[in-house]
């Protein structure tokens, strides 16, 4: 009886050990799901997330460009602002959003609070102003009561408006994947290939830049190391927020997590394909020629980053008022 007793604790032992190995030793690590430090403020961001009034047109909300039921991004090469205006760059994925570095491909937003203020003030995206953006909102009962119950005045501005929706989105991360169970000891949670792909991810360089729990976003890096990226797209990426000619075309290190749901690929939105777009990465950022079959492991272990997505139910927004300033869709 002691025998077995001894052999079961180190079976158990051994299965904590394996698990704590397989995450301590990569340098990937599993993500954790988010409890609310306040719940009623991640209603309320929700709803301002969801409601397209805080545009000119009374339409774009910042569901239309980060749509949660397409992985957090619109799957189009740039997203389409007022007035059908063709944008300048790839929308990146709000999922997991909260790990990166800072926000936007170039890092001028230093973090979700300060980039949701953005699209709403942009001519381009909502073509709205914070200040008619506010007087939308003021105008509606509901609203000045939810605002008085999570910030303790009915006084809205557009600081608690940002507050509230980047507490929304900090919620909206995607834990669960088949790696981040086989990173936690679940030897069974990838297939032979998967393993393949992962292996050569690390040996060939990928990870240098795609690491730690959103698997990239947590540094800048020149597009473009050992060839040049072609392109018409005229984003110039952390030079247009620095001014040094050095930071020409380098962007921030976008996510991997559940990169086969955000396609297309790239800042301008041009590789439609994670084949095309392992491919062209291992030429231009490793100096490598991946052949086809290393193509096909290496995205095969790429699916396995897909997470759970949040479940959002939709929120009912309040109805507006004979004081609400009305649409202009079509000005």
């Amino acid at each position: 009886m002691m025998m077995r007793m001894l052999v079961v604790s180190l079976l158990s032992i051994g299965a904590i050990v394996t698990s704590v190995h397989v995450s301590a030793n990569e340098p990937i690590q599993p993500i954790k799901a988010v409890k609310p430090e306040n719940p009623k403020m991640v209603e309320l961001g929700k709803m301002l997330f969801f409601d397209p009034r805080l545009s000119k047109s009374g339409f774009i909300s910042c569901n239309s460009c980060h749509n949660l039921s397409m992985g957090g991004t619109d799957n189009i090469p740039s997203s389409i602002g007022h007035a059908w205006y063709q944008g300048p760059i790839n929308a990146p994925t709000v999922l997991n959003a909260n790990m990166n570095l800072a926000q936007f491909w170039d890092g001028r937003a230093k973090d979700l609070k300060e980039q949701a203020g953005g699209p709403i003030a942009n001519p381009g995206e909502m073509a709205f102003t914070h200040e008619l953006a506010i007087e939308v909102l003021d105008s509606i009962p509901q609203y000045r009561a939810y605002f008085k119950q999570v910030f303790g005045s009915e006084k809205i501005n557009i600081d608690s408006v940002t507050t509230a929706i980047a507490a929304f989105e900090e919620t909206l991360v995607t834990p669960g994947s088949r790696f981040d169970k086989w990173l936690e000891g679940d030897q069974a949670a990838l297939n032979k290939i998967e393993l393949e792909g992962y292996k050569l991810f690390k040996s060939s360089g990928c990870a240098g830049c795609h690491n730690g729990p959103a698997v990239g976003g947590t540094l800048y890096q020149k597009f473009g190391i050992h060839t040049p990226y072609k392109t018409e797209n005229k984003a110039e990426g952390r030079k247009a927020v620095t001014g040094k000619e050095t930071d020409l075309h380098v962007f921030k290190v976008p996510t991997l997590r559940n990169i086969e749901l955000t396609y297309p690929y790239f800042h301008d939105g041009a590789v439609a394909t994670l084949e095309e777009a392992v491919s062209t990465m291992g030429k231009l950022q490793l100096d490598r020629t991946f052949n086809e079959q290393e193509v096909a492991s290496i995205v095969a272990f790429l699916k396995t980053l897909t997470g759970k997505q949040p479940n959002i139910r939709l929120p009912i927004l309040p109805p507006s008022t004979n004081k609400t300033p009305r649409p202009q869709p079509f000005e």
